[in-house]
């Protein structure tokens, strides 16, 4: 009888130890989540974008003429010092003859035969004019002997003074026509010229361009000797002390950026650096991202407000990250925007009360790419679920992840 009832106790608590077990798998477990305070704290909101630094004023040199660059000595290099009107950037000197084809070559060769004749013709009617000269000065002193003896009348006298002047002037005329044929003969030579140059360079045959500002060299554009056209750019020259900040902004940002707006300046391997907006520009631009996406960008001018010393180590062209500033509060209530998720039309949260997720709406005001304010539906202290997965229902059991 004693080992029935033992038997039946074993069977007993057995069958309890199992149920106890299923109720154990059987019951639900917390859900492990990550969990972040609701909190008062300052906030802003910027609108971030990636900027380059530009020196303020470049001043370009270009060439005068149409020439040769020439290499200088010392050569200039990229961050030289240049000073104002005594500085030498660049030396030019006159180009060469270039080549003509076989068919401009005759004409020239021809050209030149016509100019040679016209040389000698001018010559003879110089000749001609001289002998007539010389005949008119020789009766003009005969006219001159015969009036003191009254042999001949005044008028006759005064026809051979003018005949004298007549060719007096008519010599002149014809040398002076005679240095015409000889220039055009001259010009139709040095046409045929060969394309080359004997003998070196002088200094008298240069032009020499000086710097125009104070400054350092930032970019050399025509380093190696060469022949350039007029108005090409050589060296570029500037102040690397007199930086601002150019970021090419999407326009739906910069309607929203006020000058005078503060920015944070990072992102340049140095620490960050403050600045302030000084202009917006009226008109924007089409510019294509590296994703092939045609975006409408407006181009914001930035100026440092931080001393020299902090930012001397940035250059020309440097590239720079700007966060522009476009709304702050000193205390603000805020949500991680990891917590918020749509529900509806609205925003809401998962909220961690008694051990259990609540969906709870809010309203939010401003974000940035980190917390949200928090209008309505929170208080400072709450508790938030961070990233919630499918798991995550209103009142299910939450428990905080452990920390590693």
């Amino acid at each position: 009888m004693r080992i029935l009832w033992t038997k039946r106790i074993t069977t007993a608590a057995g069958g309890v130890l199992l149920l106890g077990v299923a109720i154990w798998f059987a019951w639900p477990k917390p859900v492990l989540v990550d969990l972040a305070p609701v909190a008062r704290m300052p906030m802003e909101v910027t609108v971030d974008e990636e900027g380059k630094t530009r020196v303020r004023h470049i001043y370009t040199v270009s060439a005068p003429i149409a020439g040769k660059v020439l290499r200088i000595s010392p050569p200039r290099h990229v961050g030289d010092v240049v000073a104002k009107d005594e500085t030498v950037v660049a030396v030019m000197e006159p180009t060469v003859p270039g080549f003509h084809d076989a068919r401009t070559h005759e004409e020239l060769q021809a050209a030149l035969g016509a100019a040679e004749a016209a040389v000698k013709l001018a010559e003879a009617e110089v000749r001609r004019i001289d002998a007539a000269l010389v005949f008119a000065r020789s009766e003009l002193e005969r006219a001159s002997a015969l009036a003191r003896t009254d042999a001949i009348s005044r008028k006759a006298l005064d026809k051979a003074r003018l005949d004298a002047e007549m060719g007096e002037a008519a010599l002149a005329s014809a040398k002076a026509q005679l240095a015409v044929r000889r220039s055009e003969r001259a010009s139709v030579a040095a046409r045929l010229g060969e394309p080359n140059r004997n003998g070196a360079t002088t200094a008298d045959c240069c032009v020499q361009l000086r710097a125009p500002v104070s400054g350092r060299i930032l970019k050399i554009v025509q380093e190696s000797e060469g022949v350039v056209a007029a108005g090409a750019h050589l060296v570029e020259l500037g102040d690397p002390l007199d930086l601002e900040v150019v970021a090419d902004l999407l326009s739906s940002d910069a309607v929203r950026i006020a000058p005078g707006a503060r920015v944070r300046i990072d992102g340049w391997g140095g620490a960050p650096v403050e600045g302030r907006v000084t202009r917006i520009d009226p008109s924007g631009f089409l510019k294509v991202s590296a994703l092939g996406i045609e975006e409408q960008r407006v181009r914001t001018t930035i100026d440092f407000t931080a001393s020299p010393g902090a930012w001397s180590r940035l250059g020309h062209d440097y590239r720079v990250i700007v966060h522009i500033t476009v709304w702050a509060a000193a205390d603000a209530l805020t949500v991680p925007v990891a917590a918020l998720f749509r529900r509806g039309e609205d925003w809401a949260v998962f909220a961690a009360r008694d051990g259990r997720a609540r969906a709870t709406a809010v309203k939010i005001g401003q974000r940035n790419n980190r917390v949200a304010e928090v209008v309505s539906g929170l208080r400072d202290g709450d508790r938030v679920v961070l990233h919630p997965s499918d798991r995550v229902k209103d009142g299910i059991t939450v428990s905080p992840r452990p920390s590693e």
